[in-house]
């Protein structure tokens, strides 16, 4: 399986392009829109998210809410496209309006001008924006329906804001229990978080924060230990860290397997019936490149936004001066969106996993392999 997006920021849309999703899976499209409202909501976000009111749109690959086993296309369409046409008209617009030469701290600004031989940082920022992760929630959760169809279920929860970090553990039921505004468990922690956003507001600031994904119902088995691109840690970390804001990406564990000795790193093995279990999960589901079968435990770092309303130093590309950026939104946080990305790259690249080992061309077939594996 394999998903494809394009588009930019202010242009006519976000599109992607799903190959290999299995004939006769039944969508639910209102739950994709939900998934797109999500992302756009969460305290700390800025105007634009009342602007676009994302919907998704069902280009190719179903009929009558059922997938058809050829491409699907989804479009997100960029409703703030009418104010920008003038500029960013593929048919023809004058590209001197909303030029950017002062480069962004933190952005794709300066690397990709230079990468690319442009003299206008729009070029790059319109396809490097976050924006584009609207599109990838939209496919993600259509990947979440095949894995649902499974028994395999996906949730999260945002962990810390800021300097406002959540140490206790949660069961995956308990996720659902999270806030609508934060994502948080914890109410003491969640009103912390948004005095620590307002803090920030008032000073031009951002902030970012770090997210938990879990996974439940993956059978043991997924993954491979035998070429290093097999390894399942290593797919769900990339998914994550392919998203614009994150920093840093762990399993179970994680960072903390360095501080500990290997008696409290490592889960013991026991015999119950016919099935093996663990009694801890510290290794986050995963060993040796493969799904043991217990809660994968996956954790992001989304760093700040960068772009500041106060601005930042930087070079003026154009004259060569120092200069100062120019804000471009007014998210203070975006990490309750952030989450929701987090969730839905990590269905896609699970439902590619799935697919890639139990290869088959309908979701009938699909389900009954999956069935079958112990």
């Amino acid at each position: 399986m394999k998903i494809t997006t394009s588009g930019e920021s202010h242009g006519k849309g976000l599109f992607a392009i799903l190959e290999g999703i299995p004939a006769g899976l039944k969508l639910d499209i209102s739950s994709i829109d939900a998934a797109l409202a999500r992302r756009q909501s969460g305290y700390g976000r800025g105007a634009r998210q009342k602007l676009e009111h994302d919907r998704a749109e069902i280009l190719t690959g179903v009929r009558d809410r059922v997938t058809l086993g050829s491409p699907l296309t989804i479009a997100v369409r960029n409703r703030d496209y009418e104010n920008w046409r003038s500029c960013m008209a593929p048919e023809g617009c004058d590209v001197s309006v909303r030029r950017l030469t002062a480069v962004r701290p933190g952005h794709a600004d300066l690397a990709g001008m230079l990468k690319y031989g442009q003299d206008d940082a729009r070029n790059v920022l319109e396809r490097a924006s976050a924006r584009e992760t609207a599109v990838r929630v939209a496919a993600g959760e259509v990947c979440r329906q095949l894995l649902g169809a499974l028994g395999i279920e996906i949730s999260g929860y945002v962990k810390s804001v800021g300097t406002v970090c959540d140490e206790k553990e949660y069961t995956f039921a308990q996720i659902a229990e999270r806030d609508s505004e934060l994502a948080m468990l914890d109410p003491a922690l969640a009103q912390r978080a948004k005095e620590e956003i307002e803090a920030c507001k008032r000073e031009g600031d951002t902030l970012g924060g770090v997210i938990e994904v879990r996974v439940k119902g993956l059978k043991s088995g997924f993954g491979g230990c035998m070429t290093y691109a097999e390894k399942l840690d290593a797919r769900l970390s990339w998914a994550l860290m392919s998203i614009q804001a994150i920093k840093g990406a762990e399993v179970g564990l994680g960072f903390e397997c360095a501080r500990r000795r290997g008696s409290e790193v490592h889960d013991e093995i026991f015999r119950e019936g016919e099935a093996f279990r663990r009694a801890t999960n510290r290794a986050g589901g995963i060993e040796g490149g493969m799904s043991n079968g217990e809660e994968i435990v996956l954790r992001a770092a989304m760093k700040p936004i960068p772009t500041l309303m106060r601005g930042l130093n930087t070079v003026d590309t154009a004259t060569g001066e120092p200069a100062r950026a120019a804000a471009e939104r007014s998210d203070v946080c975006a990490v309750l969106a952030c989450e929701a990305v987090a969730e839905s790259v990590v269905a896609a690249e699970l439902a590619a996993v799935v697919c890639e080992r139990l290869g088959s061309g309908t979701m009938k077939e699909l389900c009954e392999r999956y069935g079958r594996l112990p």
